[in-house]
This record gives C-alpha cells, sequence and structure tokens, in this order.
C-alpha cells in the first residue's frame, strides 16, 4: 500500500496536493500532465483516496473504511472514466460516465472524484461536454485529467482547470529506487537509468524486461562506435 512519501519524485506536485487537502483549498479540475510512466495515474489514486480518507490527513491512512474501498477498487465516489475505442474518448463516454452521473451526491464521502486517464484522447466533442461540467460542477466534483500531451484539450478546458506537471527525475533518484525497491544489481539499474532519461515507469520497465542484455549489448555498442 503506498502513500505519497513512496512516489519517487514529484515532490513540489506532491506538496501542493498536500497542501490544498488539509487547507480545505481544493479546486474542481486538474490536469495531471506528463509523458507515459512518469507517475500520472499513481498520484492521481493517491489524491483521490487522501480526500477521501476519513481520518482528513494528508495521507491515506489505509484503515478507514473508504481507504479500504480505494484500494480494493471498489470506492463508489471515485471513478475512473473508461472508453471502448482503443484511441478515443467520445462523446457518449463523457456523458455517460461524468456528466450523467455527478448530478448523484456522494454516496460516502464529501467529494465524487472523476479521474480520466488518457484524456488527450477526448474528441472535440467530448472535451466540449466536458467543458459545460467544468464551468459548472457541483461542489463536491473533482475531475483529473491525465494527459501525455495538454495542448490536445481545448484551451478553454486548460484554463478552467489546475495543470500540474510531472517532470523528469532525477537519475540518482531513479537508480535509488531501482536498487533499492526493486533489488536490481548496480551495472543494471546504471543502464536502465541511462535509457529511462528520467522516467520511473520506463525504468522499471525495463529493469524487469526479458530482453535486458539486449538493450545493454546495443548500448555497449553504440558507446564503442561513438
Amino acid at each position: 500500500m503506498s502513500g505519497f512519501k513512496d512516489v519517487v519524485g514529484h515532490s513540489e506536485i506532491i506538496q501542493y496536493i498536500q497542501n490544498a487537502v488539509t487547507e480545505d483549498k481544493v479546486s474542481h479540475a486538474y490536469i495531471l500532465n506528463g509523458e507515459k510512466g512518469s507517475g500520472k495515474k499513481m498520484l492521481a489514486g493517491l489524491f483521490a483516496q487522501t480526500l477521501q480518507c476519513e481520518k482528513g490527513g494528508a495521507e491515506p491512512c489505509y484503515e478507514c473504511h473508504s481507504c479500504k474501498q480505494a484500494v480494493s477498487g471498489n470506492h463508489p465516489d471515485i471513478i475512473w472514466v473508461t472508453h471502448e475505442k482503443p484511441n478515443s474518448i467520445s462523446v457518449d463516454d463523457i456523458r455517460v460516465q461524468i456528466n450523467g452521473d455527478i448530478q448523484v451526491k456522494p454516496y460516502n464521502g464529501k467529494y465524487k472524484i472523476y479521474i480520466v486517464p488518457d484524456a488527450d484522447m477526448m474528441t472535440v466533442q467530448a472535451q466540449n461536454a466536458l467543458l459545460k461540467t467544468i464551468e459548472e460542477p457541483p461542489a463536491y466534483a473533482v475531475i483529473l485529467l491525465l494527459t501525455e500531451n495538454a495542448n490536445s484539450l481545448l484551451p478553454t478546458i486548460c484554463s478552467r482547470c489546475v495543470m500540474l506537471k510531472l517532470r523528469n527525475i532525477k537519475d540518482q533518484l531513479v537508480k535509488r529506487y531501482l536498487m533499492e525497491q526493486l533489488q536490481v544489481p548496480d551495472y543494471k539499474a546504471d543502464v536502465c537509468t541511462a535509457f529511462a532519461q528520467g522516467n520511473i515507469g520506463k525504468a522499471a520497465m525495463l529493469a524487469g524486461s526479458e530482453h535486458f542484455n539486449e538493450i545493454k549489448d546495443e548500448a555497449v555498442r553504440l558507446l564503442k562506435n561513438i
């Protein structure tokens, strides 16, 4: 069970989120922008779980009923928006899962939270449908849009959301995570860190890849040819 303390990097974003929660200054809409593997889903999940935690602290307690529901993926007031088409979020996806549901008050908690992975896949029609909700949301609603390219969203949506940009993580933090948390050997951690370029998800994927030796050999070959 992970808390904000287990997130590698992104300390400024974590501090911002925790301050918003503890000071009761939560906005109605956020954009978490970063490349694939940067940690958007983990941060969004922790943000939602912290908001719903019955103890009201800066971290989820993992002891209350709300936290247990969130961990099991069954929290009725944390909605992960899905889409049927692999590369597109349609207007119907938004209307059914957000617009058609958001007026129903939270079942248990103070908030009702909608998390939209791959939000940059929304069609223009879907974005316009969501815009109306973002402009006049219920007081309890929080919408988290996760994007790899926030520029694909309408300027009118971006202007109404708090933008949280996930930046590349320092190499030493990535290497430490690989060695301490995943027990990756030093030499292998070095290669994975170099290829990951500050992306913790990519580093972990490389470390667990069956093709690591091929990647390492290619890296050595390239270095010899410089």
